[in-house]
């Protein structure tokens, strides 16, 4: 079992910027494919970014709504996985989760949720 933390959520202007941290309890932390996810109202939630360690190195993939503005980035030392929002716009307003996806099973898990409001 892993417990996902995540934090940094809150309200922002149009044009500024955000970092979300999400902790995770795991005695084996690179063996996951860690990801933000968004859901706005009344929308499905979607992926938003994700990173997966290989080697010395790490894979990421971003949502083309995001790409250059995001950035997602992980400590495998501290159990974190971090998203850098800049330049946020009023949809990105969503609540965001931080996804633990093994790469040796099936097993996933969820954070409980982070609220990110853009509005002026």
């Amino acid at each position: 079992q892993v417990q996902l933390v995540e934090s940094g959520g809150g309200l922002v202007q149009p044009g500024g910027s955000l970092r979300l941290s999400c902790a995770a309890s795991s005695d084996n932390f690179s063996l996951y494919r860690m990801g933000w996810y968004r859901q706005a109202p009344g929308k499905q939630r979607e992926l938003v970014a994700s990173i997966t360690t290989r080697g010395i190195t790490s894979v990421t993939e971003y949502v083309d709504s995001v790409r250059g503005r995001f950035t997602i980035s992980r400590d495998n030392g501290k159990n974190r996985v971090y998203l850098q929002m800049n330049s946020l716009k009023p949809e990105d307003t969503a609540v965001y989760y931080c996804k633990a996806d093994s790469i040796i099973s099936s097993n996933a898990y969820w954070g409980q949720g982070t609220q990110v409001t853009v509005a002026s």
